[in-house]
């Protein structure tokens, strides 16, 4: 006798068991390949405050180039931090820091500036440098500028229709412009995962370092491939030396010749007017914001050292050892790329 077939009811509960079951079966293998890749999403950068404590935002590395650009220009003109401040906090409003081609009525860019209202022509507002220095020269003009409200000294620049909502962007301005200005070392990592774009390599490093903070940074401070370098490791250890790969896991299993060859060297010195290191973390922070976009692997400055993949970015350690090689990871930035 055939059994009876189930009922309405009964074929409801079947399906439902079934689809939780297939739900948790989903959930599982998400977080065994969250598990096993370390929990790999969308690429982030994220930046702490310099003096501990629990504040810290993330952001995406197009923001980060974005907000790289906006306080190059700022530094390269001698402004202060607090100015780099506010140009962030405002493109945070305004674009969420990002490069947008639209906006309300003929608004453009990362600050959302209108041609029409003659901050410049479409194409120089979409140039991010152009965008930020402009922004900069008319920051200037609001007198006492530094100490105004954040959000005061944004809307005397932007006039905008809602001038309260820059303040809310403060917390996370202030702590990009902090290690972004070289002020709070080893501050800003990001994952480094390579960007689907074609940049990348030293010539590529160098044009970039020359587009953000102009042609002096080459003479300044003397960026070069280092290929005059060549008998030393990016930690600043002999080459020939068995003990050159100790200390943290290198990035790349390539021969030290070819490690240098696409190595930027970039000097720093000491700056007299801001302590020794500001300049350094600076361009070292630069790097690591464009570490994505240029294909960047490491980035050594100071002893420390950031490595693309590393988990969660963080800044350790460098190999380096002995009083010269000490000294020399004092006075330059090392940007190694992956190609």
């Amino acid at each position: 006798m055939p059994e009876p077939s189930p009922t309405p009811a009964r074929r409801g509960r079947l399906l439902r068991f079934g689809a939780a079951v297939a739900v948790l079966f989903a959930l599982a293998g998400y977080l065994a390949v969250q598990y096993l890749t370390g929990g790999a999403g969308a690429p982030r950068c994220r930046v702490v405050s310099g003096k501990g404590g629990d504040a810290s935002y993330e952001f995406t590395p197009e923001q980060a180039v974005n907000a790289a650009t906006i306080s190059a220009v700022g530094t390269s003109r001698r402004l202060p931090e607090r100015a780099v401040a506010i140009a962030l906090a405002t493109s945070l409003q305004e674009s969420g820091l990002r490069n947008i081609r639209h906006g309300d009525r003929d608004s453009l860019g990362l600050f959302q500036q209108r041609p029409s209202q003659g901050w410049g022509t479409k194409k120089q507002i979409m140039d991010p440098m152009y965008a930020a220095g402009v922004f900069y020269e008319h920051l200037a003009k609001v007198p006492d500028y530094t100490r105004l409200p954040l959000t005061v000294a944004a809307q005397r620049v932007q006039r905008s229709g809602y001038p309260q909502a820059y303040a809310k962007h403060e917390p996370d301005a202030t702590l990009l412009a902090a290690a972004l200005t070289g002020r709070a070392a080893a501050t800003l990592t990001c994952e480094g995962r390579v960007a689907p774009t074609p940049a990348g390599g030293p010539d590529s490093v160098r044009e970039a370092l020359v587009r953000d903070f102009g042609h002096d940074v080459l003479q300044e401070a003397g960026a070069d491939v280092s290929a005059q370098d060549a008998s030393s490791a990016p930690d600043g250890t002999s080459s020939s030396s068995p003990s050159a790969t100790s200390g943290p896991a290198r990035a790349s299993s390539s021969p030290p010749s070819a490690v240098s060859a696409r190595t930027v060297t970039v000097p720093v010195g000491k700056d007299a007017s801001t302590g020794t290191g500001v300049r350094g973390w600076e361009l070292a922070h630069w790097a690591v914001a464009n570490s994505s976009a240029l294909h960047i692997e490491r980035v050594s400055y100071a002893g420390q050292e950031w490595t693309a993949g590393r988990r969660e970015g963080q800044w350790v350690r460098s190999g380096a050892q002995g009083a010269p090689a000490a000294e020399r990871a004092a006075t330059e930035v090392r940007i190694v790329t992956a190609q």
